[in-house]
């Protein structure tokens, strides 16, 4: 079973280098006119789940840098929650602010509009424990936007179920979706990429790594598409540097997630139109 190396690192668009030509080799590359690290455009105009998947935007107040990550619609009572990567929204232990969505974004224009950010969640270890590869598993994260006169969904169309599935699971022909940035990508268009996955690690909810797939800064937080469903949420990957790249999903399973988003959910219900 494969374990995850100490040397991975979470893909932050602060850190974009050059990548190597050699990430996926050319056999491992399942998506149609996919590029060297699995990707290919996504053709327009975005339907489906891809008008559902946007860009989460936020500024680390320290750092004082701006932040870019993928999030995508998930279906709720509420109509207003998006799913994305824990660490999209908190870093060092710290909320990052001025977060807002835009869904369909496609060459720099929010053509579904900029959903501001009104409420955050995010596993509670994931605020109170410094980070290691131990809190991989539970890198997943909500966000509730402003309803205003008409809830998200009423925008976009009807949010993705979660898939939740248990630690082992693996999936073949998953699709991710994404923002890549960096030399190469603009981070202002959407990609794909289909990766088959194998599990990583032995305890907790599980996490599915895909070696067909090298996700670069900007795509955290998309999702892992599965017969219509998220079935996870693009963590993080292996140095760029690594010539047999791969990227690594967190789960929507166990019952972290799930009390998660019901308080989350529940919460954006009794919330009054903003």
């Amino acid at each position: 079973m494969l374990r995850l190396v100490l040397s991975l690192v979470l893909l932050d668009p602060a850190a974009v280098t050059e990548v190597s030509q050699r990430d996926v080799p050319a056999s491992s590359v399942l998506t149609p006119d996919g590029d060297r690290l699995g990707y290919a455009p996504v053709p327009r105009p975005y339907t489906g789940a891809r008008r559902l998947t946007g860009v989460l935007l936020g500024r680390d107040p320290v750092a004082k840098t701006d932040v870019l990550c993928g999030g995508t619609v998930i279906g709720s009572r509420s109509r207003s929650l998006v799913l994305t990567a824990a660490h999209c929204l908190y870093r060092g232990g710290r909320l990052l602010e001025h977060l807002a969505f835009l869904p369909g974004f496609d060459r720099g224009r929010p053509k579904l509009g900029v959903w501001p950010v009104v409420r955050t969640w995010v596993p509670a270890r994931w605020r109170s424990r410094p980070y290691s590869p131990d809190l991989l598993p539970y890198d997943v994260g909500l966000v509730g936007v402003a309803r205003r006169k008409r809830p998200l969904e009423a925008v976009t169309g009807r949010g993705l179920k979660a898939m939740p599935t248990a630690r082992g699971t693996e999936l073949r022909g998953l699709e991710l979706l994404g923002y890549p940035a960096g030399k190469g990508y603009p981070g202002t268009v959407l990609y794909r990429c289909v990766g088959d996955t194998v599990e990583a690690v032995r305890k907790g909810p599980g996490l599915m790594v895909t070696h067909n797939c090298h996700a670069t800064a900007g795509g955290s937080g998309g999702p892992a598409l599965y017969g219509g469903a998220i079935a996870g949420v693009v963590s993080s990957s292996s140095p760029l540097r690594d010539a047999e790249g791969y990227t690594v999903l967190a789960r929507l399973g166990g019952k972290v997630f799930g009390r998660m988003f019901a308080r989350a959910d529940e919460t954006m219900l009794a919330r009054p139109t903003d």
